[in-house]
């Protein structure tokens, strides 16, 4: 019977190197052609709506969303060719996980006014950090 830790080393890896690396090019595809749009859509149907706090939020969540989608598909690249290293899941899930509360939390408190995901916020960016340190983990491996 497996440990729970050899559930959640499973669960970081997922079996192949190939299906990670395609499941994190997929991942930041998706963020990116939505930030694209989101940006998009901030510039021309947002602004004169929302107010410049607002809008201000909205554009820095699409930003952040988009410097993540970027940093996951060279952490794909990273992954595709240092396989043992699973900091780098680690960091890429953080990344996603930190888009979905940091972005996302922006985006519902600029366009809903939901001001009870204010304290996701946060939750969100911690995620990036700890993606980053575990991306420089990582980067020390390597060296």
């Amino acid at each position: 019977m497996n440990s729970h830790w050899e559930d959640l080393n499973f669960l970081l890896v997922v079996g192949t190197v190939g299906f990670m690396a395609g499941l994190f090019v997929a991942i930041a595809s998706i963020l990116g052609v939505l930030s694209v749009a989101g940006g998009a859509f901030g510039a021309h149907a947002l602004k004169g709506t929302l107010t410049d706090t607002a809008l201000s939020s909205f554009e820095t969540g699409v930003r952040y969303q988009m410097y993540h989608a970027i940093a996951l598909l060279i952490i794909a690249l990273l992954i595709s060719q240092n396989p043992d290293l699973k900091e780098l899941v680690a960091a890429g899930w953080c990344f996603v996980a930190g888009v979905v509360l940091f972005s996302g939390s922006l985006y519902g408190l600029s366009l809903l006014g939901i001001k009870a995901l204010g304290p996701i916020t946060p939750l969100g960016g911690l995620a990036f950090i700890i993606g980053w340190i575990s991306l420089a983990i990582a980067g020390g491996k390597l060296a």
